[in-house]
């Protein structure tokens, strides 16, 4: 308790300057960023090739991602504090659960997020620039990673201006692809949700299900990132009411948004093309769609639009993330220096040292590495955060909730029951990675909550 006054004591206030339109914004730029143009060809990958299955899974994907905005929704409007989730499974659960979480996402999940947005940026530029080698393409990452870092220093109302200007800019020329599509593609894609086995002999729900799953973990990537318009829940004004409307208005539109982007491509590329053009390592099928549909000029366009969105998701992450480091410092169990504010009202070496972390994983890691690892310990939140709701309810039944999710108490299960599913998916198909973000990382962190609490209660004794 000592060392969460003598950090308040040293800090700044957070600013409140974000508004429902900047926390939609935010949601948005956050989660429409690389996924949106490469990950469509891996849910169709993984669904067999088959577009009803692969748009039932990026409806399966934004239902979940939907229904876990409205367990966080009732979390986040009692308990409106930066870092989020880990101050809420704090709070729910004990504070070493929610440092366990915290200290996963401030080592590996939200830098590794950084990463593999910053690599996918250069990464899209390939086929424009087939010189460009790994050396470069990491390189770029780097340089990216380092202006960002630099911008939001300069404070939360920069960073959320660029967050409502990148997502306006991206948005626009998107749907103009979109609409194009639509209209003139002259393929009819097949809708039916039936899965069909790999042999493609017959139609099986039960061995179908599983081809859901992975492929639903796949569209997850694109849709990872809505939680954490959470913790910047101090900095947004009346939280109360505008956080859940942030959260629930931001996931529902991308969910639309993802699922009819998808079903354009289809409606230009017919499926048989598509299946060579990502076994040969091409995936971006939205740069293709623009090329065949407009000519040269708008296909620049569409790269433009494409880099925008990949700017602005990083912009965000950036923005949000470093207030995980801030959150575990102010709790008192962290690095001091985390939980510094600078006098523009930003914890400005939180940055600094996400800045750093997410260097090291860039030359370190590769893209496909950093998604699997980032959506699993995204998913192991998620499900805390989710069951979190039922655990607040009973613990602190007085608590003023100024948000309650809709449907209650089955609402709440079946997300819980969503997100256990697709973690045993995961586990299945990635072990190895899965008990290094399951056991490893938290155990470590459990090892440094262990010494700080020792630390503290020594300090207290001798004070």
């Amino acid at each position: 308790m000592s060392n969460q006054k003598n950090i308040a004591a040293e800090n700044g206030e957070f600013k409140k300057e974000i508004s429902v339109f900047g926390g939609v914004s935010i949601v948005a730029g956050i989660m429409i960023g690389s996924g949106i143009f490469y990950l469509g060809s891996y849910v169709l990958q993984r669904a067999n090739y088959d577009t009803g299955v692969a748009l039932l899974c990026w409806l399966v994907g934004g239902v979940v991602s939907l229904l876990g905005a409205l367990c966080f929704s009732e979390l986040g409007s009692s308990m409106p504090k930066a870092g989020g989730l880990t101050v809420y499974l704090n709070e729910v659960y004990h504070p070493v659960v929610g440092y366990m979480y915290g200290f996963s996402q401030w080592l590996i999940a939200s830098p590794g997020s950084i990463s593999a947005v910053a690599i996918a940026i250069p990464t899209a530029l390939v086929e424009f620039f087939p010189g460009m080698g790994d050396m470069h393409i990491k390189s770029i990452a780097i340089v990216l990673i380092i202006l960002f870092t630099l911008y939001n220093i300069l404070g939360v109302k920069e960073a959320s201006v660029m967050a409502n200007i990148t997502m306006v800019a991206k948005i626009v020329p998107m749907v103009i692809i979109l609409i194009g599509a639509i209209i003139i593609g002259n393929q009819m894609p097949d809708l039916s949700p039936v899965p069909v086995e790999a042999t493609g002999e017959t139609a099986s729900f039960t061995s179908g299900s599983g081809i859901v799953a992975f492929a639903t973990l796949s569209s997850l990537w694109a849709f990872e990132g809505w939680s954490n318009v959470a913790n910047l829940g101090e900095e947004m004004r009346n939280p109360q009411k505008n956080l859940p409307k942030a959260l629930i208005i931001g996931v529902g539109f991308v969910t639309v948004f993802y699922i009819l982007f998808n079903f354009a491509i289809y409606r230009v590329i017919p499926i048989e093309e598509a299946k060579t053009m990502i076994e040969a390592d091409n995936v971006y099928l939205g740069t293709e769609v623009a090329r065949r549909l407009f000519g040269g000029f708008v296909s620049v366009l569409v790269v433009a639009a494409m880099l925008i969105a990949m700017l602005g998701s990083l912009n965000g992450q950036v923005l949000a993330y470093a207030r995980v480091g801030y959150a575990m410092s102010h709790e008192g169990h962290f690095f001091r220096n985390q939980g510094k504010l600078s006098n523009k009202g930003v914890p400005a070496i939180a940055l600094i040292t996400q800045c750093v972390i997410a260097i090291i994983l860039v030359l370190f890691r590769s893209l496909d590495q950093l998604t699997t690892l980032v959506v699993f310990l995204g998913a192991i939140g998620s499900l805390l955060g989710v069951f979190g709701v039922l655990v607040n309810r009973y613990r602190f039944p007085d608590k003023e909730k100024p948000y309650k999710v809709p449907g209650g108490v089955v609402t709440v299960i079946i997300a819980t029951l969503c997100f256990v599913a697709l973690l045993v998916s995961n586990f299945l198909d990635d072990p190895m990675m899965s008990i290094f973000g399951l056991i490893v990382v938290p155990a470590i962190g459990a090892v440094i909550y262990i010494y700080y609490d020792r630390l503290n209660k020594k300090e207290a004794k001798n004070a």
